[in-house]
């Protein structure tokens, strides 16, 4: 049985890139994408439109998934033409490499562990920390959690997460952040002044907020869900954090290519140099990949993903709130 270093080595052929189909998969999603957006905006129909608007929206979560791949280092590396892209996609993301780059490559050094800064990741508290907190701590706590902060993503965690808190944090470091909310905007005005608040709403807002709130209750739902385990520091290994700490997302075939596979993410968390259309392939090949913890779309699963708010290390659970004493 492999555990370990063997089992991070077992993936690494895996990690082989094939670029024709990294090339084909990034330029038919583009193509995509724009097909739909310049649907949403010129079809005739309006049930057309809309129709075209939410798809977009899909298909944005597959681009999106590709770009991930590219800042880990999975696809098209030393290829000018897809470093020029795949910044440009990052502008209009929200998701600007420095800040992307930075805070996804801490998550995935500190996936799961305890007591370390949440960037990059949802905040985890123990249930004696959230008892020893203020009333304003719990509150606080509590609304980065919430189901509404995770659908509203687009605002939450990308224009202001993402943008305004890095540029504010080191407006140096991060220019790319305020370059990606000047262009946002502006392009956000130029479609509602010269096309109408409708092209706006269908081109620019709904894509968006379909996207984002995918892909909030993704990155959530990956790392808190029943089953997951949190470590101290001292405790936690790369490895067991990766197989113990990151679902394995049961998904219909149309959400499999919209997710771009991510949601074998106890696999991509193993190995992220994989690119994503091998990681069905690697946990095929691999026995030790087959009995992941797993969650889904289902209503009952979203519901039992939400439930969870805190870590008790007594009975090594995430919990919920009923019964919890807070005076």
């Amino acid at each position: 049985m492999l555990e370990g270093k063997d089992l991070i080595i077992a993936t690494k052929p895996f990690g082989k890139e094939n670029r024709f189909l990294s090339w084909f998969h990034t330029l038919f999603a583009l193509a995509l994408l724009i097909a739909v957006l310049v649907s949403a905006a010129k079809a005739p129909w309006l049930i057309l439109r809309i129709a075209s608007s939410i798809l977009a929206g899909f298909i944005f979560v597959r681009v999106f998934v590709i770009y991930h791949d590219y800042q880990h280092k999975a696809i098209l590396q030393k290829s000018i033409i897809a470093k020029g892209i795949m910044y440009l996609f990052g502008l209009y993301s929200l998701a600007p490499a420095s800040i992307w780059k930075r805070s996804h490559d801490y998550h995935h050094k500190h996936n799961s562990k305890l007591f370390s800064a949440y960037i990059g990741s949802f905040p985890i508290m123990t249930k004696q920390k959230f008892l020893n907190s203020s009333e304003k701590e719990r509150r606080d706590y509590l609304i980065s959690r919430h189901p509404l902060t995770i659908l509203l993503g687009f605002f939450s965690m990308f224009l202001i997460g993402m943008c305004v808190n890095s540029f504010r944090s080191n407006p140096r470091k991060h220019f790319d952040s305020l370059i990606a909310i000047i262009l946002h905007v502006a392009v956000a005005v130029l479609l509602f002044v010269y096309l109408g608040w409708q092209a706006w709403f269908l081109v620019w807002f709904l894509p968006f907020l379909i996207t984002f709130a995918i892909g909030a209750y993704l990155f959530y739902a990956q790392h808190n869900f029943p089953g997951v385990k949190f470590k101290d520091n001292t405790e936690w290994a790369y490895e067991t954090a990766a197989l113990e700490s990151s679902s394995f997302m049961k998904m219909k075939t149309f959400m499999r290519w919209c997710t771009a596979n991510i949601g074998y993410h106890h696999v991509h968390h193993l190995n992220s140099r994989i690119p994503f259309y091998r990681l069905p392939d690697a946990m095929a090949h691999i026995p030790e990949l087959q009995h992941p913890k797993v969650t889904s779309f289902k209503i009952k699963d979203i519901v039992a993903c939400f439930k969870l708010k805190l870590w008790d290390p007594e009975i090594q659970q995430m919990i919920g709130l009923d019964g919890l004493s807070l005076a």
